[in-house]
Order: C-alpha cells, then structure tokens, then sequence
C-alpha cells in the first residue's frame, strides 16, 4: 500500500489534482522569479558579440607617414603582440599620428588585457624618439562610431577659453561614466604662446632658428638646488625661473644681450587647427562619446542625458546640442518589439476561444503564456543574457509554441470527461496518455533550437541568446502543461457544443479536411511526387536567395565619409565639405534631415566625416535608403574628394547601407 502511494506521489498528474495548492505555488514561484530578475536583467539591441579590441595610438609631431612607421608602429605593434590572447592586428601610420588595433580572442577579459597592454608598451616607451607624445590606449576600437554625440558652442567665450572649460570640466566627467572607452574631442583649439620670428633681424642678429628654440627650452626653468637644514628646521631650495607671461619669455636671452623680443613677437593665441568641425554652418567643438567594447550602449546613453542635464544648468553660458543618439534607435527597436510581443499574446488568445468556443476552457491553456514568458526573464537572468531584440522575438515565436501542449492535455481531458469519466479521474488519465507526447514534443523543439547557439563566429554568439531563450521557454511551458492546466481542467464544466458562433464556419472546415484526406490518402504516390517537387523547387530557390547576416536598417542617421588626396591641408579639405553640406540643404529645407554635423581632418587633413541625423521616421517622407539613394551620385561627382553616403548597422560592421552580406 505504501508503495502504490510512493508511486502516486511521484506521478505529476496525480499530484497536480490532489495537490493543487502546491502546484499553483509552483507555478506562481516561477512567475515571482521572473518578476524579481526584471531588475537584475540589462537592456540592449543585441546580444553581446562585441569583440574584445584595444587601441593603442600615439602621436608624432612632423613624421612622415614612413618615419612614424619605423619609429613608432613598428615598436609599438611588436610590444602588443607579446601579449597574451591576440586574435590580430591591425596598424596604420599616418602623418604625425600612429594608431594600432589589437583584437583578442573571445572570452578574453578585457581590463585584464588593457592592464597586460599597458605593461607590454610601457616597456619599450623609453626607444620611442623623443618628440612622440600622447601614448594613449584606449579599450575600445579607436575608428568605431560614437554612440553620442553632441557640441559645444558659446557666444561669450572665445575658442580658446571654450577648449580649456571642455577639456578640464566637461570630458573628464563623461569619462567617469561606466562603459565609455574614450571622448573624442574635434574642433578644439588649445590656448599657446606663439614666438612669430622676424627673418631680417634673425640675421642681423648673427642667429638661427636653432638657437632661438634652444633658449626658448629655458622657460619652464624649475629645478631642485638642495636644501638648508638646522637643529630645529629643514628647508628645501628649489630655483624656479619659469617664464608663463609673453613678456617674461620676450626677456629671455638668446645671445649676449639679444633677448627674444629683439627678434620675435611674443603673443597667446589659439593652436593651430587639426580639425574643423561645424553645426549646421557654424564652428563648434564635438564632442563623441566612445563606448567600451562589450558595455551597454543603452545604459550609457541614460547616463550621459542626465549629465548632460547637469551641465546645462552648470553652465548657462554653454550651448549643448545632441547631434545623434544611437540608443533613441535601440529604444524605439526594443518597444516596437514588446508591442509586437502583447499584440501576439492578445492574437493567440482570441484563437484560442475560436477554436475551444468557451472563455472558462480558454483560460487555461492561456495560463502557459505568462508563466513561461514571466519565467523565461529568470532564465534569461541566470543565464547571463540580456533582454534585447532577438531574445524578445524568442519569446514572441515561443507565444504560439507553448500554448500548444496545455491545448493538448486540456482537449484529452475534455475527451476523456465526454466518455464518462469523473472531473478528477479524467484530468489523471488524460494527462498520463499525453504525458511522453508532450514530452517528445517539448525533447523535439528543444533539439531543434538549442543547436542553433553552436554555431560558429558571430552567427553563432548572436543566435546563442535566442536560441537558449526559446528553448527554455518551451521547457517551462511543458511543465505548466502537466501541472497547472490539469489541475484547472479538473474544476471545468463539461464544454457543450452547438451554441459556438463558429460552430458552421468549423464544421465546414471538418469536411474540407475530411474531403482532403481521402483525395491524399486515394492518390499517395501523386502525393509523395509533388512533395518531392515542392522540395526541389525550394532547395533550387535557395541558391537564388541573397544571404545577409543583417537586412539594411532605417536607424534615422546617414554618414558621409571622403577622402582626398595625400598631402591636401585642411582648408582645401573644408572647401569640398562645404560643397557636401551645399548638396545636403536642400533636404535640410524639405524636413528630411534634422541638421548637419561636419568634422574635417578627425584622423588625417584629408578625411571628412559628415553625420546627418534625419527626422524622427514619423516626420519624414523618405526612408534612409532612399535618401541615400538619392545622395550616392552627386557626392560622388564633388572633383577631389569624392564622397561616399552609407547607413550603419546593429553590430557596428562597417558596409554599405547597414546591410552585412555573407561571402562564401
């Protein structure tokens, strides 16, 4: 007797209909897990398949391009390539300036190899000439686009004051923030002294450059000379000659009684420019925020819209424009995907009682929903994933999925109530005879997904999340099917026919069916030939399908990229960019872009970046494609620097037009 109860016990039929407190609690345990996992879980567009990259730039005042890569990147590439994890490399020299580009292999933790890279380069900083200044690394992809991005501008203030407030009150509190790798700083021009020579009294004088800059090295003149002690007190001596004013400097002597001012002017004035940067026409200082590889674009964004607030109220002389916001974008992805989600929720319900034709019997296979998708968000917390769109659309595939076993065991139950058996007794049998059924269909699905996160390089990492969400969405549902909705189907009226709405409408469906049947079951070798068919006809239409990673994406926001040729300055650079911005009035004036942010000479004199945020997508008339479109041929004809217009895409992989193709 004891052994029959020990079997009942372990059977979850029999449990959930003489305990059906304990499964309700259950099943309510699941859904307060995935309510207290909502806090814990983070918000983003995709899963993270950032790959783990390192930037170490540095700058050389006056070197060629092939100087600074014999001097500088040349060392520095064989220091980080000592470190451990590289996947590769990737180094570029350019006029004054050498950038590296070191991306480790997955799983690499990243503050661990940006402490090895630090050590690695500081190793060999002493072999660098002299001159190479501003080592700087930087854990994130140097070329990669800024998630925010905003300007500063001010009608009191010159350029200078301007630069020195971004630079020592503004950019440091936007580094604090957790996830930004870098603040990019366009348009800035520092505050120097300027010693302007006069050539005809340089000769007059008997002198040379040389010797003027050799005493113009005097000015920062601070050194300790020792120190003078006593029985009851020590004082340090320290000669300080340190020149700061124009006038000090003027007095300094190169010579004999020839001093600097007998030979040059001596004035502060703004340092000359190594970008241009200009809003809708006028000169500003950009400001570009740079996230960390593998951080939350959305969390940074929130972060910086508050300090930004901050600053405002800080400093009223400022002007503070946002000229584009990447997470506007993945906010309006994710809503649009949750709106999707509740109207698919509301879809599946309302088929559900056309089919049952009782709301009470609709109810229960109904219950699944939110325990499985309440219960997934646990699991997406104890998995380390995170709610973004592939997951979200999981759970919107999973909506249809994991009704289907609570439809199964609840119509078995009504089966079994029609022939005669007792509330109680049919909820037991008619969910023992499915209960491997549902389990072979839940082993089925699963199968079918889980492989999906095993897919090899960033198809795989990307679908992994979606994938495991799927799955386990499908496995929680199957619990519910066998615990929850017998319970439930227990406390039902027997359904009564006859009085549904539908009930014509089904039974004309029956015998269409039913005529099918027989047509396929009197002519199966017809049947079999024409599914081969249709399988070769699909298996030859695949060949002829494009293959993507990513569809192209209206993400409201096109960039212009040009570059002329080698040796142009910036001011021949700032004249074809004037002509780019004269081609992107029109649309400026039409509603259809939303202002112009023009950055000339970010890397190279000879580059030009223009981001043209468009109108919120309710605003405008067309898409970002076609605006494109219509852009490519005429940036294309500027004489010089041709320039090229392109979307970008959710996993920041540089193609045209947001798309990012397979190549086979």
């Amino acid at each position: 007797m004891s052994e029959q109860i020990n079997t009942q016990i372990q059977d979850l039929p029999s449990m959930a209909i003489r305990r059906p407190v304990l499964i309700v609690v259950l099943n309510l345990l699941i859904i307060i897990a995935g309510i207290a996992a909502i806090a814990g879980v983070e918000v983003r567009e995709l899963p993270d398949v950032d790959r783990p990259r390192i930037t170490v730039s540095a700058s050389f005042p006056g070197g060629s391009p092939e100087t600074v890569d014999t001097e500088v990147t040349s060392k520095l590439e064989g220091a980080v390539a000592r470190v451990s994890g590289v996947k590769s490399i990737r180094a570029q020299s350019e006029e004054g300036s050498a950038r590296i580009v070191v991306e480790f292999r997955p799983g690499v933790n990243l503050d661990d190899a940006a402490n090895e890279t630090r050590e690695s380069v500081s190793r060999v900083q002493r072999e660098l000439p002299e001159e190479v200044e501003r080592v700087s690394i930087i854990k994130a992809d140097n070329d990669a686009e800024a998630v925010v991005s905003l300007t500063v501008s001010s009608e009191s203030l010159s350029l200078e004051a301007l630069t020195e407030r971004v630079e020592t009150d503004l950019a440091p509190q936007f580094l604090t923030i957790p996830g930004v790798a870098d603040v990019r700083l366009n348009g800035d021009r520092e505050r120097v002294m300027r010693v302007r020579i006069n050539p005809l009294k340089l000769s007059s004088f008997n002198l040379t450059v040389p010797d003027v800059a050799a005493a113009l090295r005097q000015a920062p003149f601070d050194v300790p000379a020792g120190s003078l002690k006593s029985d009851d007190q020590q004082l340090i001596v320290r000669a300080d000659a340190t020149s700061i004013s124009a006038e000090q400097v003027g007095d300094i002597i190169v010579r004999g009684d020839t001093r600097i001012a007998d030979i040059a002017a001596v004035y502060f004035g703004p340092a000359d420019p190594r970008s241009m940067v200009r809003l809708d026409g006028k000169p500003v200082i950009g400001m570009e925020v740079i996230r960390q590889a593998q951080s939350n674009t959305i969390e940074i964004s929130d972060e910086v819209l508050l300090l930004l607030e901050r600053m405002r109220e800080r400093f009223p002389q400022m002007e503070f424009t946002l000229t584009s916001d990447d997470a506007q974008f993945i906010r309006s992805s994710v809503d649009e995907v949750l709106n999707s989600l509740v109207l698919t929720i509301v879809l599946v319900v309302f088929t559900l009682w056309v089919f049952i034709g009782s709301w009470r019997a609709t109810l229960v296979p109904a219950f699944a929903i939110p325990v499985a998708l309440i219960g997934s968000l646990a699991l997406i917390w104890a998995l380390g994933f995170s709610i973004n769109i592939l997951t979200l659309l999981a759970l919107v595939l999973a909506t249809g999925l994991i009704v289907d076993d609570a439809i199964v065991v609840s119509e078995n139950i009504q089966r079994q109530r029609s022939m005669g058996l007792g509330r109680r007794a049919a909820a037991v049998i008619g969910t023992r005879e499915v209960f491997f059924a549902v389990v072979a269909t839940t082993a089925v699905l699963a199968a079918v997904f889980v492989p999906i996160a095993f897919l090899p390089s960033t198809a795989g990492r990307l679908f992994r999340e979606f994938g495991g969400v799927l799955a386990g969405a499908v496995i929680i549902s199957s619990f519910v099917a066998l615990s929850l909705v017998p319970a439930l189907t227990s406390k039902l009226k027997l359904k009564s026919g006859g009085r549904h709405p539908f009930a014509k409408f089904g039974q004309a469906l029956a015998q269409a069916y039913q005529w099918c049947i027989h047509k396929v079951l009197d002519h199966a070798w017809m049947t079999f030939v024409i599914s081969l068919l249709v399988a070769a006809s699909s298996a030859a239409l695949y060949q002829q399908l494009e293959n993507e990673l990513l569809p192209s994406e209206d993400r409201g926001k096109i960039r212009i990229f040009a570059r002329g040729p080698d040796g142009v300055g910036l001011n021949f650079m700032d004249r074809q960019a004037k002509q780019m911005e004269d081609i992107l009035l029109p649309y400026v004036q039409s509603g259809e872009i939303e202002s112009i942010y023009t950055v000339v000479g970010q890397w190279d004199p000879n580059i030009t970046f223009i981001t043209v945020p468009l109108k919120h997508w309710d605003e405008r008339h067309f898409s970002q494609q076609e605006i494109i479109a219509k852009l490519r041929a005429p940036l294309g004809d500027i004489p010089g620097a041709p320039a090229r217009a392109f979307g970008s895409n959710s996993l920041n992989l540089r193609g045209q037009g947001g798309g990012v193709g397979w190549r086979y």
